[in-house]
């Protein structure tokens, strides 16, 4: 953050005093004010209803410039990164700040391997459930309950317990997500097996069975591993602000990772691709391909309450570069699996190649996002439509513990205590029972 020569000057119509506030410079992205002052040289707050001009820290992990479509990881393109690189090499470099050599790589994957495996007294949560809650709810439980076993690693002070705590996530994540499908499918827990890549392990845990070995599909696992790279982090989202916000208190790890599952079971979060998946599959029982302009019709009619989900973001306005990775993805998984035909990819390149020609969706930059791809591979893959959000939360735990590991790290780090404008009553007197109405 460096100081810029540049002051901003708030002046009032009202006769009070001007004041005036530093600007600060970021290495690539806006220029930002500084008004920490601001209450205490004038008694007035800004106001900034879902922060959409607020920087609420400084961060030197994830960068997005929504205008040109770019997205960097510690300054490098996504686009290298899902195309060179494995996910624990993105999550090394997540969280150190660089990506590893040979040697830290494998150092740093042994170490992930080596706490893959949970407590066994984990299987009794599990138990505690029932077989068709949503998974979700079941991640928000059995993370935070994490922090029952692992006392060894919640000093938050201790650079060396948040180390300890950050690979527990990220080692346990897949552990626990693909518990909570078996749960769900009256099947027995598959134990992670360390001879596996992370990707691999987690396929095996979801769909191996005591009867037979399962095969692992490299082109699957590829895929699988692209998923989670395009995942693990996307800025100040609002998951991960409330990591921080959980953090600012000073919490512990598990008790702000689970915060932040829970904030991402919202489907105007992390259930994005669910909700594009379901809209196809409308599409397709309706009549399919033919009826994409019937569609369309309706996504433009004001008085109609169809969406066209999958397309859009709250801060791209270009094309996401993470839905033209994960497009080429679909392409690989269904050619692998013979799915080549798959009437709802069929179905989402038309309905694609529509809405990047109409002047409706272009004017307004309705271009496709990840969500648009992610719920077909997804689903190709064999993974159920309710826990697509179990995998989202697997990949964005390691953004999570990074942007809670650097907010710690922060000497101006405060407990998070947004401010409000009250519109409520003014103070009044508490009338007798015999004169209220």
């Amino acid at each position: 953050m460096i100081n810029s020569d540049n002051k901003a000057t708030l002046s009032f119509s009202d006769g009070s005093p001007a004041v005036e506030f530093p600007v600060y410079k970021g290495t690539i992205g806006p220029d930002v004010i500084d008004i920490r002052k601001l209450y205490g040289s004038t008694g007035k707050f800004t106001y900034d209803p879902g922060f959409m001009s607020t920087a609420a820290c400084n961060s030197s992990i994830t960068y997005i410039d929504g205008d040109k479509g770019e997205l960097l990881y510690r300054g490098y393109p996504i686009e290298q990164l899902a195309v060179n690189c494995d996910f624990l090499e993105t999550c090394y470099l997540l969280l150190n700040g660089e990506l590893p050599n040979a040697g830290q790589k494998k150092s740093f994957t042994d170490l992930v391997t080596k706490h893959t495996m949970v407590h066994e007294q984990m299987q009794f949560f599990f138990r505690g459930f029932r077989r068709d809650a949503h998974p979700m709810s079941v991640l928000v439980g059995t993370v935070g309950a994490l922090a029952s076993f692992y006392h060894d690693s919640l000093d938050i002070t201790d650079p060396h317990h948040r180390e300890v705590s950050a690979i527990r996530l990220i080692a346990k994540m897949p552990t626990l997500v693909a518990m909570a499908y078996k749960y769900s499918v009256g099947q027995p827990f598959v134990y992670p097996r360390n001879d596996l890549s992370y990707s691999a392990n987690f396929m095996r845990m979801m769909f191996g069975t005591p009867c037979e070995e399962y095969k692992v599909n490299d082109v699957l696992v590829r895929a699988l591993d692209r998923i989670l790279i395009l995942h693990a982090d996307h800025e100040q989202n609002a998951s991960t602000s409330t990591v921080r916000l959980a953090g600012s208190s000073g919490a512990n790890p598990f008790a702000c990772i689970a915060a932040g599952i829970a904030c991402l079971w919202g489907p105007a979060h992390g259930g994005a691709n669910e909700a594009a998946l379901t809209m196809l599959q409308d599409i397709q029982k309706q009549g399919g391909v033919e009826k994409i302009g019937e569609f369309i019709k309706q996504v433009k009619d004001k008085n109609s309450n169809v969406k066209l989900m999958g397309f859009g973001h709250r801060v791209y306005k270009n094309y996401d570069p993470r839905a033209k990775l994960m497009r080429e993805t679909c392409h690989e998984v269904l050619h692998e699996l013979g799915l080549q035909n798959d009437p709802l990819f069929k179905l989402a390149m038309a309905l694609e190649k529509i809405a990047l020609e109409d002047d409706y969706f272009v004017q307004r930059k309705l271009y496709p996002n990840v969500d648009f791809y992610s719920g077909i591979v997804q689903s190709a893959l064999g993974i159920p439509v309710s826990l697509f959000t179990g995998i989202f939360a697997m990949a964005r735990t390691v953004g999570w513990i990074a942007q809670w590991n650097e907010m710690i790290s922060d000497p101006e780090q405060k407990i998070g205590r947004p401010r409000q404008l009250f519109v409520g009553s003014p103070t009044r007197d508490v009338p007798p029972m015999t004169k209220r109405g």
